[in-house]
């Protein structure tokens, strides 16, 4: 058996969605785990939705990721070049071949005249293909002479080249994902291989290159399944053996109700690219998942499990893991639902997993190194994503304006005022050492003389010192602000609520 070769194809047309990302993912592992070759090829044959920029950020997302490919763009690699565009010259050779094969044809009808035929058929309620059929009647070098081609062709007349599509057949091929597949060729119309700009279209330079380069598994979303039969026949008429095809399922709305689209992110508010992209015409700017504070581990678990399960009741997995568990007969058919709250979940899952200094001096840097990582320790289980440790900070070391009025109804008393007047006066001095530890024994025994029970008191100071009714461990707050911010906190509460 060959070595697996797989790549990644995308074009440069703007921003790599997510769903791309997991096709990208799910080629890497296939690599990783037979010891294969992970190709990334630039599809740029169609120059006129090139978009500057969106070549580099192919490479920046997947170099983020981690999905570092083994040949292709950026890396080099025996079948050099990788960008399509740069390989015109190959495409018409192949395309050659085949018309001296009769496997396909020049065809000479102009633009106007096909929109014309078109409208003739959706007048009489009928829907025009050029094909088996059809071609006969039209413009190319089946239906004229040999002698009024060579004058056409002499003559520099615009031209297109065709696959010449059997009128009788079917194609059967087995996908690894939806099993076997059966189309009849006269549900396939007679595709363009070469434009009349002398580019190939994107089906001949696919199949070309992935015969060149060597490709194994063509692994690819549902979207691309109606050409696979259209390829199937192009492998045929070169007298090539097909790659194993896998068509990956669409990634759906969080409903689950439709084909996951940016629309449906800028309504919801989570990204579908893996970086921010800012559109190089408009300056409008699309959310990415790195900016937005996900981990790349956690993305890549995300995504993993978008369409495919490991047959266990694990749910985190490292890089090295998946490629260990992965196998193409373990993707569902079904659309997978892009759940944003569970992408939330893994990131906290492997946020937590982080190292507190690495987190707090990436995070936190303002802050005194003992100090920012006690902050994070504080913080760490309740948060998402780690830039949200910034604003925290600043909040948390915020004298309070506002206080939580629910809990100062329910809790203010004469017992409670007083047990707050009482640790605002006695703990600064009673607590030499200020930490968690003496800081709550220091309470503790204040109230205790007085005759005042903890439970009575400790929501109200809370809101005293933080203003809210709910947050991290109080002792350790109360330590991080320090014994003068406490005084300085416990006098202004005093002197806001009602007396």
């Amino acid at each position: 058996m060959n070595p697996v070769r797989v790549r990644f194809a995308p074009s440069p047309t703007g921003p790599l969605h997510i769903g791309g990302v997991r096709t990208a993912l799910y080629n890497y592992l296939l690599a990783k785990q037979t010891g294969g070759k992970f190709l990334l090829r630039i599809e740029d044959t169609d120059q006129t939705r090139f978009v500057p920029g969106a070549e580099q950020y192919i490479l920046e997302s997947l170099n983020w990721l981690g999905i570092n490919p083994d040949e292709g763009v950026g890396v080099g690699g025996p079948h050099e070049p990788y960008r399509q565009s740069e390989r015109k010259h190959l495409y018409k050779e192949y395309a050659d071949q085949l018309l001296k094969s009769g496997k396909a044809y020049y065809a000479f009808d102009t633009a106007e005249e096909l929109d014309a035929i078109r409208k003739t058929y959706e007048s009489k309620g009928g829907a025009f293909q050029y094909n088996a059929a059809t071609r006969g009647k039209l413009k190319n070098s089946l239906s004229l002479s040999e002698e009024e081609t060579k004058a056409l062709l002499a003559s520099n007349s615009p031209y297109v080249i065709r696959l010449k599509v059997p009128a009788k057949g079917e194609i059967r091929f087995q996908d690894s994902i939806r099993d076997w597949v059966h189309v009849h060729t006269s549900s396939i119309d007679d595709k363009v291989l070469m434009k009349s700009d002398g580019m190939p279209t994107y089906h001949l330079a696919n199949v070309v290159d992935d015969h060149i380069m060597e490709i194994t598994h063509v692994i690819r979303g549902e979207e691309w399944l109606p050409s696979a039969p259209l390829h199937i026949l192009l492998y045929q008429a070169f007298g090539w053996t097909p790659p194993t095809f896998a068509h990956l399922p669409l990634l759906l709305k969080p409903e689950g109700n439709g084909k996951l689209s940016k629309r449906d992110a800028d309504l919801g508010g989570f990204p579908v690219f893996p970086l921010e992209w800012t559109d190089p015409v408009t300056g409008q700017k699309a959310k990415g998942f790195r900016e937005e504070g996900y981990l790349p581990e956690a993305t890549i678990n995300f995504l993993a499990f978008l369409g495919w399960n490991p047959g266990t009741e694990q749910e985190l997995f490292s890089l090295e893991e998946l490629v260990t568990a992965f196998s193409l007969e373990r993707i569902n058919k079904a659309g997978a639902k892009f759940d944003v709250q569970k992408a939330k979940w893994f990131n906290e899952q492997y946020l937590r997993n982080q190292p507190i200094e690495s987190i707090a001096k990436q995070y936190v840097e303002h802050l005194e190194t003992s100090k920012a990582e006690a902050f994070v320790g504080l913080y760490l289980d309740r948060i998402t994503f780690p830039n949200e440790l910034k604003t925290l900070a600043v909040e948390f070391f915020e004298m309070p304006v506002t206080y939580d009025e629910q809990v100062v109804t329910n809790k203010l008393n004469e017992e409670s005022r007083r047990a707050l007047e009482l640790i605002c006066d006695k703990l600064p001095d009673s607590v030499s050492n200020w930490n968690a530890e003496s800081i709550k024994e220091g309470i503790h025994q204040i109230l205790e003389e007085s005759g005042i029970k903890m439970g009575k008191v400790m929501q109200l100071l809370r809101v005293a010192l933080s203003g809210n009714g709910a947050g991290p461990d109080l002792m350790i707050s109360m330590e991080l602000w320090g014994k003068d911010s406490v005084f300085q906190r416990l006098k202004l509460a005093l002197d806001k609520f009602p007396k």
